[in-house]
């Protein structure tokens, strides 16, 4: 698996949700950022839209839940027809049965630490997942500033991968720009996470080019 650029749709214009994931044919996957009020102070898309995204994108979706009990719904976005669905390890009770219950939905199962959450604490789980999401921002809102603060997280996070022998994609996502994602890069993630960058674009899917140019050379 190469680079792959996964641009949220959070900073889209949410009125017109179908015509904004066409302005990024070039993208791997559409990124849906669900949060409910409760786990981020940010209340966004629920299941109603991703069932209706995923009928009208030829492009998969990348669900993030940012919300209290995954344990209970995050199979539900797997049912409506998203291809991956990340749940947080800090709100879910029984990650590696939601990782397993992911998986028999026929989604890929990701899971998502926030800044402070150390690496190290999702490595029990690792081989249950296909992806994990190193957030570089808090989650809760969009335009935020990368934190290179996570650069040795990102870093950390490959060679845990790598020391368990792991095909596991590693996605960053918070801040990513072309002035952000080569180091990602560097340090080992390989699925990038770009909102604002790409629909503040006149042309977003040659942003979704650039960075995919700029993560390539740095991978």
């Amino acid at each position: 698996m190469g680079i792959q650029i996964t641009p949220s749709v959070l900073n889209a214009d949410l009125s017109r949700l179908a015509d904004e994931v066409a302005r990024i044919p070039s993208a791997d996957w559409v990124h849906v950022d669900v949060m409910d009020g409760h786990f981020v102070p940010n209340l966004t898309l629920g299941l109603p839209v991703v069932e209706a995204l995923a009928r009208h994108s030829e492009l998969p979706l990348d669900c993030h839940l940012m919300i209290e009990d995954p344990d209970r719904w995050a199979p539900a976005y797997a049912e409506a027809g998203a291809g991956s669905v990340t749940f947080h390890l800090e709100a879910a009770a029984a990650p590696v049965k939601l990782a397993r219950d992911l998986r028999a939905q026929g989604a890929r199962a990701s899971m998502a630490l926030r800044p402070a959450t150390p690496v190290e604490a999702a490595a029990h789980v690792l081989g249950e997942l296909d992806m994990l999401l190193v957030m570089t921002v808090e989650p809760g809102f969009g335009g935020q500033k990368f934190l290179d603060l996570c650069l040795p997280k990102i870093r950390r996070a490959r060679e845990l991968v790598s020391a368990q022998g792991l095909e596991l994609w590693l996605q960053v996502d918070g801040g990513i720009s072309a002035e952000t994602v080569e180091r990602c890069a560097e340090a080992g993630a390989d699925v990038f996470v770009a909102g604002s960058a790409v629909y503040s674009a006149d042309d977003p899917d040659a942003v979704v080019g650039e960075l995919r140019r700029l993560a390539e050379k740095s991978a």
